[in-house]
């Protein structure tokens, strides 16, 4: 059997009148649909380093905190089916961060070099993220989930 690629995935939440979620989408590639920063984690990395560095590497924000894990998905990759175990986790973005900006991906990953248009969301949500990101959501302490 086939092991999963190990993964990480980030819930950077702002507060301000109401929780706002950071996500992305990626410059010229709609298909892609809106997401939240996530990828693969190095071999003898640890999670919350590598989520760091995933949020790093696709926003450029360095100043957040991580408050704790969320949840684990074994979900298959939407595209190639290959396994792959995501641990979802919650950071805090603190207050003053720009709404919006515009971030090339840094790191060796295969988005190196993609350009990201980076925003917060109000919180509940208004559309599903791409490849079910948002499943984890309820699990935030005091923000609502996306609309139905």
């Amino acid at each position: 059997m086939e092991q999963p690629r190990i993964r990480v995935a980030a819930y950077v939440i702002r507060r301000r009148v109401v929780p706002e979620l950071l996500v992305f989408d990626h410059v010229g590639i709609p298909e892609a649909g809106t997401q939240i920063p996530a990828g693969g984690v190095y071999p003898d990395e640890d999670l919350e380093r590598a989520v760091l560095r995933e949020v790093a590497e696709e926003t450029g924000l360095l100043d957040v905190t991580v408050i704790g894990r969320i949840g684990v998905d074994d979900r298959p990759h939407p595209q190639s089916g290959r396994p792959r175990r995501t641990t979802f986790f919650h950071l805090d973005a603190g207050i003053d961060i720009p709404d919006t900006w515009t971030h090339r991906v840094g790191g060796t990953g295969a988005d190196h070099g993609m350009l990201f248009a980076c925003r917060f969301v109000a919180l509940p949500l208004d559309r599903p993220l791409a490849d079910w990101q948002d499943a984890w959501l309820d699990r935030i302490p005091n923000c609502p989930i996306r609309l139905e």
